[in-house]
């Protein structure tokens, strides 16, 4: 199958996740589509992360229930949220950003575009790893959110708010959870069963399965670095400067390179107050007996069964792009999960595990940026899909699809432009 040059060159820069579901749709749709990335095919945070595609998570990051727990948690060095004490006054503004769209009617707001996304988000990777002949890398298995010792009236909260947005869960006691997962630990007292969620046992191979069908269809993925973005208001040709030395030109552009994509868009006249969330996980060779992500409530982490172990994910530390890992800051995450799975880690140790760390770009109303700009017409973006990128993904891509072949989009895109920052 390869229908391209009908529509012309479009290049796409970033090949994590994101960039090559939406890079693959556009060569099925006609397009002579090349994606560039410095580092190649899902070697960034779509490599590392949870594999757990998340459409429960339909609450913005921005909780005001988070504000009188802060202090503690930023003065905890191992902590679920850190920012570094050197880069505090770099990331303020974000933070103010970010306190902001804490009020109601931001938060409603937020609220209600995540939920359009996440509606057709598991379709839309079923049809995706479908097409690229990868249905065993998704499992649709649901997750859990466990809890140790919360007071019940806390737990029946957490449930009707979930459910009260329309998320698909059960409230479950900790004997049905064990029910469910026969090796988590008797301390769980409750957790809350989200059934239409999924998870991939390898998220660094789905982006090479991506690839794959990218390339058999007449797709190109060129390993190089972007350096300058020249772009016209009018409909012309856009030039790229590479690090290579070599300079291409392209009919149109997606800037989908998650983390680093603050400079490009600053390069086409955009000011937008994209941040860092480095993200780390273990990764431990124990193979567990989970059929499904368990995250926990009260120790703010996740542990994902996979392919080739047992993945522990789930801080969040603010530091920039340059500052090297913590390590500690994946070792943190072994005493928590041994309490959850304590026959599977009672004889492993923190040495056993695999250390990694890697960039969500997050936006302070943790929406991402997705559409055409409005500065040039034949610029499009898709990034800062924050925790969701993953789950995103596929229907970002669809989403993308429709704004660059001029088709009504399903969902309206009006709040992921990218001058709503002004």
């Amino acid at each position: 199958m390869n229908n391209t040059n009908r529509l012309g060159t479009l290049t796409v820069v970033g090949a994590g996740i994101v960039g090559l579901s939406v890079a693959l749709q556009l060569q099925r749709e006609g397009f002579t589509v090349t994606v560039i990335d410095k580092e190649g095919a899902g070697s960034g945070a779509s490599k590392g992360n949870a594999g757990h595609f998340a459409t429960e998570q339909v609450f913005p990051l921005a909780d005001p229930a988070m504000l009188p727990k802060l202090p503690g948690m930023l003065l905890d060095p191992l902590g679920p949220f850190r920012i570094q004490p050197r880069y505090f006054l770099k990331a303020l503004p974000w933070f103010m950003r970010f306190l902001r769209n804490m009020l109601p009617a931001r938060r409603a707001h937020n609220s209600a575009a995540i939920k359009a996304l996440n509606q057709g988000a598991i379709d839309a990777v079923k049809s995706l790893t479908a097409f690229c002949d990868c249905e065993h890398l998704l499992t649709l298995n649901g997750s859990l959110l466990v809890f140790e010792g919360i007071p019940v009236d806390e737990v029946k909260k957490e449930y009707r708010a979930y459910a009260d947005a329309g998320v698909e869960v059960q409230l479950l006691n900790g004997d049905e959870v064990r029910v469910l997962e026969p090796c988590l630990s008797q301390d769980i007292s409750h957790g809350l069963y989200f059934t239409h969620v999924g998870h991939t046992e390898d998220p660094y191979r789905l982006c090479l399965a991506l690839q794959d069908k990218f390339e058999e269809i007449g797709g190109r993925v060129v390993t190089d670095e972007l350096l300058q973005v020249k772009a016209a208001e009018t409909n012309s040709t856009i030039a790229l400067e590479m690090s290579s030395g070599e300079s291409r030109h392209t009919d149109r552009l997606i800037i989908a390179s998650g983390a680093w994509s603050k400079p490009f868009v600053k390069q086409l006249g955009y000011s937008v107050p994209l941040e860092t969330e480095r993200g780390y996980h273990l990764m431990m060779p124990q193979k567990s007996r989970l059929s499904r992500p368990v995250a926990s409530y009260n120790r703010k982490f996740i542990i994902t069964p996979m392919r080739d172990g047992t993945r522990l994910a789930g801080t969040v530390e603010f530091g920039g792009l340059k500052a090297p890992p913590v390590e500690a800051r994946a070792d943190c995450l072994f005493p928590h999960a041994r309490a959850l799975l304590p026959e599977l880690f009672a004889e492993a140790s923190v040495s056993d595990g695999t250390r990694w760390m890697g960039f969500r770009p997050s936006l302070p109303d943790s929406l991402p940026v997705l559409g055409r700009s409005q500065k040039q017409s034949n610029v499009f973006f898709s990034f800062g899909h924050q925790h969701l990128g993953l789950t995103w993904s596929a229907i970002t891509a669809e989403l993308l699809t429709q704004e660059v072949t001029g088709q009504q989009t399903d969902i309206d895109l009006s709040p992921y432009r990218i001058d709503r920052f002004g």
